[in-house]
């Protein structure tokens, strides 16, 4: 019994949510430190992040924080939703400037890649009426899509995206526990989408109570994985 258990448990482990960013063989050294390896799998990570936001837009139950804040912008402008997440992610770039954070290749990767795909993706996704079932299976998949996606970009280490970076700045800054800088500033982003008409409900629930535990466990698997 525990030996067929043993195969069974060590194939379990690798769903362990992991509790630190793994380093891995493609892991850089600096922000600036450039591979084709380590581009391809940090535009890859981008890509699969927008098309995980796209996912939960088009279930139309509810998008994540800053996406709602975008859909927002994008109803009241001439902005698509994904132009209207490039525009809000420069205009956070450049809170880095008095905060003294400095980018990386993957903090500018960030802010087209994942306005690209985004839009990409609500373009070809279908967009789901009066069916919560599906509606729900669409949030899981997105967000299992962002979670892995941020565990392949975050492991490249060419920097973090705009809004990531201006939470850590503004901890280093400040000397509030990132976690609560992190709440304030979606929250924030959140209740401005809103107020603009962004879609926010289930979906946002789900993604703010699962999104953590989804990247940790895509950490794990990429641990596993790549070492």
């Amino acid at each position: 019994m525990s030996s067929a258990a043993s195969p069974l448990r060590r194939a379990l482990g690798i769903f362990v949510p992991h509790r630190t960013v793994p380093v891995v063989p493609w892991t850089a050294k600096h922000r600036w430190d450039l591979s084709l390896k380590r581009l391809c799998i940090l535009t890859l990570g981008l890509a699969l992040f927008g098309l995980g936001e796209a996912f939960l837009v088009q279930s139309h139950i509810g998008n994540s924080p800053w996406v709602v804040f975008s859909q927002g912008v994008s109803l009241h402008t001439p902005l698509s939703i994904g132009a209207s997440t490039f525009v809000i992610s420069a205009a956070v770039l450049l809170l880095w400037i008095p905060l003294g954070e400095r980018p990386g290749f993957g903090t500018i990767a960030n802010m087209f890649v994942i306005a690209i795909f985004l839009q990409l993706g609500v373009t070809i996704i279908p967009l789901v009426h009066s069916n919560i079932v599906l509606s729900i299976a669409m949030v899981l998949v997105g967000i299992g899509m962002v979670g892995m996606a941020s565990a392949f970009y975050i492991t490249c280490g060419l920097g973090p995206g705009p809004r990531d970076g201006l939470m850590t700045a503004l901890h280093k800054k400040t000397g509030v526990r990132v976690g609560r800088v992190r709440l304030c500033v979606e929250l924030l982003a959140l209740s401005a989408g809103i107020a603009l008409g962004g879609r926010a409900g289930l979906g946002t629930a789900l993604f703010a109570l699962l999104i953590g535990n989804s990247v940790a466990i895509a950490f794990s698997i990429v641990n596993k994985f790549a070492n």
